[in-house]
């Protein structure tokens, strides 16, 4: 699964180097660097397995909270709007927080926040309650998506496809499971609703332990190189060792960090529109309740092996626009069934529409692939996933009026297809072959 380093990756692993978490368990023994490079591991796989399941578990129970708090179907869509909104507003003080305290510990902070904020929503009691513990753990959420890459390029600059694809492949695990078995789930707990929800707080404790043995390694490492200060060959102390940072790109001067924002921000909707709704829809059509869970769950498990595939893919091709295009056209063809016969179809609508929301791990690919350092990454993960998720707010939210106001899904359903048409514009334009650091060096 490691081997095979592609071009785009062996430049990657020529990049300047940048203080990271990697570099501070170089100063450890050997053995020591051994095992933490496989806690690291295991951190990302149980993070990537956390991000989601906050979103789909709630998709699959909507209906029961939506009842038990007396929300309309208006109040459910800003609910489902408040994902994009935190990854937005959280996630852009990711890098500086990273920065202060390290990756690290800013991801086992978000393993925190997502365990207690899951923990306490079911039980708060009434809308505002459960929105501000949704928030405390979507914040976690947040500042973990955009630090992922950022971990992955700095712990594997030779494997950043395989890395990403094992990272976006746990993701969809989770994703999935949380969508297919969080009914079934509620019901061997006795029906409650609340207990459903509460239970993905335990997975979210278990992501905490393996961060922390990085976060202590990393203040070793740091206490050590203080003591030693190293210095350049001019016998002047390095600019890492010296705690300096390269100068921040002016990122916003890149066309292709704007088109791969746009692209992350429309695959984004469709990600939330998805989880949030795509199980109602189907209910809606005389599917029950649990079937209709299950295919939830089908879309969301596409991911597991094509989020492995497409990233390695992706590394392998001077451009990703072929992909981005083969996504969309699944995605336009599972939404004209979703709207022609959506119980008749369901499981192959269910199936080509899974296919189509794996331009997640696209994306995140494509952050590695358009910079070429660590502190470049951060940035445009930053970027783009920040303006990305702001963009995606309004379309979960414009759904659910859409849905309450016309009586039925089909406007719902036309406005996703439509919006299927710009992300695969802007993600032929994300997908060419440069970096955003000429970009922005470039242009004036």
């Amino acid at each position: 699964m490691m081997a095979g380093m592609t071009g785009e990756e062996t430049r990657t692993a020529m990049s300047p180097p940048i203080r990271s978490s990697a570099q501070d368990a170089e100063l450890q023994p050997p053995a020591t660097r051994a095992w933490l490079t496989r806690v690291v591991i295991i951190g990302i796989v149980l993070t990537a397995l956390n991000l989601r399941p906050a979103i789909t578990s709630l998709g699959a129970l909507l209906e029961e909270v939506r009842d038990g708090l007396g929300m309309s179907g208006s109040f459910a869509g800003l609910l489902t709007s408040v994902p994009p909104l935190c990854f937005a507003v959280f996630g852009v003080m990711a890098p500086r927080l990273a920065r202060r305290f390290g990756p690290a510990a800013v991801v086992c902070a978000g393993m925190v926040a997502i365990a207690a904020g899951l923990a306490i929503r079911p039980f708060a009691g009434n809308t505002a309650g459960f929105l501000v513990a949704s928030a405390l753990a979507l914040m976690g959420i947040a500042v973990s998506n955009v630090l992922m890459p950022v971990i992955v390029k700095r712990w594997f600059p030779d494997r950043v496809g395989s890395m990403t694809g094992l990272y976006s492949m746990a993701l969809a695990l989770g994703t999935a499971a949380a969508a297919a078995v969080t009914v079934p789930m509620t019901r061997a707990l006795g029906g409650s609703w609340h207990a459903g929800l509460a239970v993905w707080a335990g997975l979210a404790a278990v992501a905490v332990l393996p961060w922390i043995p990085l976060v202590r390694a990393r203040g070793t490492a740091l206490s050590r190189d203080a003591a030693s200060t190293p210095a350049s060959a001019h016998g002047v102390p390095s600019a890492s060792a010296a705690g300096q940072e390269p100068s921040p790109l002016r990122i916003t001067r890149s066309r292709t960090a704007w088109a791969l924002a746009v692209f992350f921000g429309l695959q984004a909707t469709a990600a939330y529109i998805t989880m949030g709704w795509m199980a109602q829809i189907f209910r809606d059509a005389g599917v029950p309740a649990g079937t209709a869970g299950l295919l939830l769950a089908v879309t969301m498990v596409m991911g597991v092996p094509l989020a492995f595939v497409i990233p390695r893919l992706a590394t392998r091709l001077p451009h990703q626009g072929p992909i981005v295009v083969a996504l969309g056209v699944c995605g336009l063809v599972g939404y004209a069934g979703l709207y022609l016969a959506p119980a008749g179809g369901a499981w192959a609508w269910a199936l080509l529409l899974g296919i189509a929301n794996c331009a997640f791990p696209l994306a995140l690919t494509m952050v590695g692939m358009r910079a070429r350092t660590g502190a470049g990454v951060a940035q445009l993960s930053a970027f783009a996933q920040s303006t990305g998720y702001l963009i995606s707010i309004p379309g979960p939210l414009l759904v659910g009026v859409l849905y309450q106001h016309s009586g039925g899904w089909g406007l719902p359903i036309a406005l996703m297809a439509g919006l299927m048409i710009p992300q695969i514009v802007v993600g032929i334009l994300a997908g060419r072959d440069r970096t955003v650091e000429d970009e922005a060096a470039r242009r004036p």
